[in-house]
């Protein structure tokens, strides 16, 4: 006999967030059956064990964050739902995750009913969350691959034409695309407009045709997408050129002072928008491979501050053996400046020609 109860699963490491939750929700009880957990990897297990219609997750986790489990719902069980819950949201971000179709953001602090209608819109069968994981764009999914450092091949269909692309822990190694292979195949993919698509965890690459970053990639795909459609080139597209061309000219500058060997703007939820690196960097740092290290920092910074009812985290500098970080809070911004520079003679100096951008920063941003 299948199960053919609906249920809600509600992931967050709040406890008082989810006992609120079911409190406000218990009305409901006739309609959906509602289950609250306090990590992913507890919210895994679930799925594994029952159906789910519909999964709540709050972005900013221990272990495993919103969007790995994201990434492993929509891998393992396509059909199931999900709302994102984030302290941190944009109107843009917002925006965006409206007209995928896959799946909503509700910005904390939100009101109960609020997401009370978005639950039942979610279970609902004929309407509302409709889409897959095939509803987002392909830049996207690069990207949860590669901030997720994931092995996989990601195989990408749109009427006729196949590609397939392949990523080994987080870096874009390979793709191949009807006669096509490694970064023409790629940019041929990324021009594509709609398509879907399915991943096979831990494939390999048959060769390796592709070396440079995936950050690098995706931007010069878009650059190329915009030099083939100039006159269709979106409102939303030019402001966002423009926002990250201004981003670059700043950092461009702060990249230059004594000391400093990587830059970077980082989103509140710990991903970089923009990064430069100086020539000291060398091999020695890859973003690949510091994006999650800083992305860990940028998630417990605030965590910090709230658990010490302090509020939130402005300004903090690391000092190491071989060099410090410094992070700034972008000012009245959510984002974050983030500075990595050989020693901490360069301390002050940082300090003050950072802080005449932060006002700039925040325009732009």
């Amino acid at each position: 006999m299948t199960d053919e109860r609906k249920r809600v699963l509600v992931v967050d490491d709040e406890d008082d967030l989810t006992w609120s939750i079911s409190k406000h929700l218990a009305k409901d009880k006739d309609r959906y059956e509602l289950i609250c957990v306090h990590s992913g990897k507890k919210a895994l297990e679930v799925l594994s064990q029952l159906p789910v219609q519909l999964v709540i997750s709050d972005i900013r986790m221990p272990e495993i964050s919103g969007l790995d489990l994201l990434v492993k719902i929509k891998d393992f069980y396509p059909t199931t739902k999900v709302i994102i819950m984030t302290a941190y949201g944009s109107s843009e971000v917002h925006d965006e995750a409206n007209a995928r179709g896959c799946f909503k953001y509700i910005e904390k602090p939100f009101e109960i009913n609020e997401l009370r209608k978005l639950i039942l819109e979610g279970i609902e069968e004929k309407k509302g969350f409709r889409g897959t994981v095939t509803d987002f764009h392909l830049s996207d999914l690069i990207q949860m691959n590669c901030l997720g450092r994931i092995t996989a091949a990601l195989y990408v269909t749109r009427d006729d034409n196949k590609g397939c692309i392949y990523f080994h822990e987080g870096n874009v190694v390979h793709a191949e695309c009807e006669d096509l292979d490694g970064e023409n195949a790629l940019y041929e993919m990324l021009a594509w407009e709609g398509g879907s698509f399915s991943s096979e965890r831990g494939k390999a690459a048959p060769k390796e045709t592709i070396v440079k970053g995936w950050q690098s990639l995706l931007l010069e795909g878009m650059r190329r997408i915009d030099e083939l459609q100039p006159a269709h080139k979106t409102e939303l597209a030019q402001k966002r050129d423009l926002t990250m061309s201004k981003i670059y000219t700043i950092l461009d500058h702060l990249v230059t002072i004594n000391g400093v060997i990587v830059v970077s703007v980082f989103d509140p939820e710990g991903f970089p928008l923009a990064s430069k690196f100086s020539e000291k960097a060398g091999n020695s740092y890859n973003m690949n491979e510091i994006t999650p290290i800083l992305s860990n920092l940028v998630k417990q910074l605030d965590s910090v501050g709230e658990d010490l009812k302090l509020d939130l985290t402005i300004d903090i500098t690391l000092e190491f053996a071989k060099g410090i970080v410094i992070m700034t809070r972008i000012h009245e911004r959510k984002e974050f400046l983030i500075i990595i520079a050989e020693n901490a003679k360069y301390l002050s100096v940082l300090h003050v020609e950072t802080k005449k951008y932060h006002r700039d920063l925040a325009k732009i941003l």
